[in-house]
């Protein structure tokens, strides 16, 4: 490997580091999995390292007439196969015990082949852990309830009651900045609510998807249950155009979004579709821990992360206070080589991406914003970048930048910093920092978002919440349970108890007085 000048705070991977990133994807089974084969005739898409364009392993480039495969096998199976609720919460609980045993190795996996750094890949690990776990849980959402026919005209003289059935096969497309959680996130709900799935995740980060799939089947999920198919001509149009996939499941952008939307027909859709996060600093906040977490919910996985802190709205009073502390805290964060324990920022998932994020703060520049830290690009890393005076109508206020960028912008009332807030498409989730309980509760109750936090960023996912937001942020709601009932569907049993004495006791007799 040839050795790089340092630049920008950047340094060259030892390699030691670049061997073990090879170790980390030489055992993957396959390319593609469907009809309950791992398949590797057809690996010649490449994945490399964002950060260095180092070859990691190759995925199949697949067809629509595989997806159609894919898709028909998983129908058979489950027509054929009953797979009982128990047995699907003891998969998903093992799943969650062998991910436990091999964190280092999905870690590192992670680490390769996406932006985040290895302490980032390290949490995601834990968190995967978790979202399985509860989605063992939520086998609980499955129970049903009687129907009061009673209280009914129409239900006189009948007996009924629902449980929760699977919606049949689930299309769960998964983006690149959270390759293993996010897929955890739509795979776990839908098999404990007993669904077959077919993964597609990005073909920017394969690799982890891959082998998460391997670890379900190695928990018990049977192989006619799951698909995973990466990249080829025309698969995603077939996936979402099967007439036997009964939902799709996305987390993405908005446009690619729409074009699902347009294919896909009547058929149920969940979406997350990312966020333009706004947090305000009231004048009684404490202005070091708002700056502190400004930071920390900004920079993360290089501002790649639909929670991203993008918009800071701060009392005229602390400005200048919380300006300084938010520059200091971001001069003080490293940008380096992912697997060093050292580094707080590794690169975009892209060059091609870090030269976007380049020109939209180009264009803030030219608009007349000043730029107190960063602006500067070096290879698919960007420095974490800190903005005033940005002009409303600038791309980093207006839209989701994706990527380490933080405008910091001063106000006077309230109501303009909630109004500012909410002036864009997106609503997923707002921060709040005040001291006066009231106030909190006030500007929560006017931001049009998923989810307000008080006294944090925006940036706060808890597994178990209802997780989306309002507006082009997204349909439907994620959080492992309520997953589980997007996922499933109500059923109604109803029985229309005899008329007469003889028939009633004939009933009675044939269900031994259960009645």
């Amino acid at each position: 490997m040839t050795t790089k000048t340092t630049v920008g705070g950047l340094r060259p991977k030892s390699a030691g580091e670049t061997a073990y990133q090879r170790t980390q994807v030489a055992d993957l089974q396959g390319g593609a999995f469907f009809e309950s084969t791992w398949h590797t005739t057809d690996k010649t898409v490449e994945v490399r390292d964002p950060e260095d364009g180092l070859l990691l392993g190759t995925v199949c480039s697949s067809t629509p007439e595989d997806v159609r495969r894919a898709v028909a096998h998983i129908h058979r199976h489950m027509q054929e196969v009953d797979w009982p609720l128990r047995q699907r919460r003891e998969s998903l609980e093992r799943a969650a015990a062998l991910l436990r045993g091999q964190s280092a190795r999905f870690a590192n996996i992670i680490a390769a082949e996406s932006s985040k750094t290895i302490n980032e890949a390290e949490r995601e690990v834990l968190r995967c852990i978790e979202t399985l776990r509860l989605s063992a849980a939520a086998s609980g959402e499955l129970q049903g309830e009687t129907l009061a026919f009673e209280d009914s005209l129409a239900g006189t003289g009948k007996l009924g009651w629902y449980n929760r059935k699977p919606v049949g096969i689930v299309a769960a497309i998964t983006p690149f900045n959270d390759p293993l959680n996010l897929v955890a996130h739509k795979l776990g709900p839908a098999l404990i609510g007993g669904n077959g799935v077919v993964l597609k995740p990005s073909g920017r980060t394969p690799l982890t998807g891959l082998a998460f799939i391997q670890l379900l089947l190695d928990a018990g999920v049977p192989a006619g249950r799951v698909a995973a198919i990466v990249a080829g001509p025309g698969v995603s149009e077939a996936l979402v155009t099967d007439p036997q996939v009964d939902l799709i499941s996305f987390t993405g952008g908005p446009k690619t979004a729409d074009r699902i939307a347009s294919s896909a027909g009547a058929k149920k859709i969940l979406s997350e579709l990312g966020g333009n996060n706004a947090t305000i600093v009231c004048a009684d906040a404490n202005a070091g821990e708002a700056a502190q977490a400004i930071v920390a919910g900004a920079f993360g996985v290089a501002g790649q992360n639909c929670l991203s802190v993008q918009r800071v709205y701060v009392h005229i009073s602390l400005f200048d206070r919380v300006l300084d502390d938010v520059v200091r805290g971001t001069k003080a964060l490293r940008s380096g080589p992912k697997l060093e324990r050292t580094t707080d920022i590794g690169p975009l998932i892209s060059e091609a991406e870090a030269r976007r994020v380049e020109d939209w703060v180009e264009e803030a520049k030219a608009a007349g914003a000043t730029v107190h830290v960063g602006g500067r690009r070096h290879g698919a890393h960007y420095a974490p970048t800190v903005l005033t005076d940005v002009p409303s109508a600038c791309r980093v206020i207006r839209e989701e930048v994706f990527g380490p960028v933080v405008s910091v912008l001063p106000f006077i009332e309230v109501q303009d910093a909630v109004r500012a807030a909410n002036d864009t498409e997106f609503g997923l989730q707002a921060g709040v920092f005040t001291e006066s309980f009231s106030e909190a509760l006030a500007i929560a109750e006017k931001l049009h978002v998923g989810s307000v936090v008080i006294n944090e960023t925006s940036d706060v996912r808890i597994d178990s919440m209802p997780f989306g937001g309002f507006k082009r942020s997204g349909v439907g709601r994620e959080g492992v349970k309520h997953t589980v009932r997007e996922m499933t569907e109500p059923k109604n049993t109803i029985i229309q108890l005899p008329k007469t004495s003889s028939g009633w006791q004939q009933f009675a007799a044939t269900t031994n007085g259960a009645v």
